[in-house]
């Protein structure tokens, strides 16, 4: 029996590697695709007759994808692979013609699960799995990738909070200076932002999560959560429930990835960061990523950064190469 061409599309090599692992010893034939453009290209050439998909990507997105799909009857089942667990981003690639949903991390045992509910499983008898373009991870790739699903966690909670849809983006990771991140915050402060500061710590590392809110987005909020009235105490009342549930959810689905805990200090609401405080003026480069989250529907935005201390990147580094 010939093996069954798959697809694999993801931005993110290291979940185009873990869905390959997953499919390890089935009849697949599997092709990687960095993004939906990439995924119409293979399908469109006969390579995907099942086709796993991402949602957050450049380019073309995995909605835009699913359009495509359906406006050209391409001949591809898809399953939905995502770290946006939103019951509305469900709801909305089912409607646009998904086979399923599946949330990441994923296993071998919930992919088998998700392919069986369709009776797919009996196409895939166990082979040799052939991957035609294999990859090698690098360490960016462990980062990008745990920072994703711990942001559709925090997203979720934001989503469910609010009563409405927020517009995921592709997570930054980089290495980040003193400079680079006094920057940001003097962008901030000349933009109306306050600043939610929250410290974290674990086994062997520590950091800062910093919550960027702009003042007028905060009316959105209320309404969005029916508080009426708008006064100093209720302004830090919001900023302080955006930042918990945010900053929470991210560091507790982040640890969760890395079988660690985490324990966050009481956060403090900034007004005036023009600088940073001295003692983190020292270090050189360290990890930085960034969310921007968005209702597009709505008034709103907030960035939420997570920096680790200088002296955190090896113990970062050692869980990371472990996380597969």
């Amino acid at each position: 029996m010939s093996a069954v061409p798959v697809v694999i599309c993801d931005d993110s090599r290291l979940a185009r590697k873990q869905i390959a692992s997953a499919l390890r010893n089935w009849n697949v034939e599997i092709t990687f695709a960095e993004n939906g453009l990439e995924a119409l290209e293979a399908v469109r050439a006969g390579k995907g007759d099942i086709l796993f998909l991402d949602l957050n990507m450049p380019i073309m997105d995995g909605y835009q994808t699913l359009e495509h799909i359906r406006i050209d009857d391409l001949p591809t089942l898809v399953v939905v692979v995502s770290g946006d667990i939103q019951p509305e981003a469900q709801k909305r690639i089912m409607s646009l013609g998904a086979l399923a949903f599946i949330k990441k991390p994923c296993s071998p045992e919930i992919i088998a699960d998700a392919l069986n509910q369709y009776g797919l499983l009996s196409e895939l008898e166990q082979s040799e799995t052939h991957i035609a373009n294999e990859e090698v991870l690098e360490l960016p790739d462990y980062y990008q990738e745990i920072a994703n699903v711990a942001m559709g966690q925090a997203g979720n909670q934001l989503a469910r909070l609010l009563n409405t849809f927020i517009a995921l983006p592709i997570p930054k990771v980089s290495l980040a200076s003193p400079a680079e991140i006094e920057m940001i915050l003097l962008s901030a402060t000349n933009s109306d932002f306050d600043l939610v500061s929250q410290g974290f710590v674990g086994p062997h590392l520590a950091g800062e999560a910093l919550l960027l809110i702009q003042r007028g987005n905060l009316n959105t909020v209320a309404q969005l959560m029916d508080m009426q009235g708008q006064t100093d105490q209720l302004d830090a009342d919001l900023q302080m429930t955006l930042s918990n549930t945010l900053i929470g959810a991210f560091t507790s689905g982040f640890a969760k990835q890395l079988d660690i805990s985490l324990s966050r200090a009481t956060p403090i609401i900034l007004r005036d960061f023009s600088a940073l405080p001295e003692q983190n003026t020292q270090w050189q480069k360290t990890l930085m990523i960034t969310i921007d989250y968005q209702l597009k529907s709505h008034d709103f935005y907030c960035e939420l950064l997570i920096i680790f201390t200088e002296d955190s990147l090896p113990k970062l580094q050692e869980m990371a190469k472990y996380f597969s």
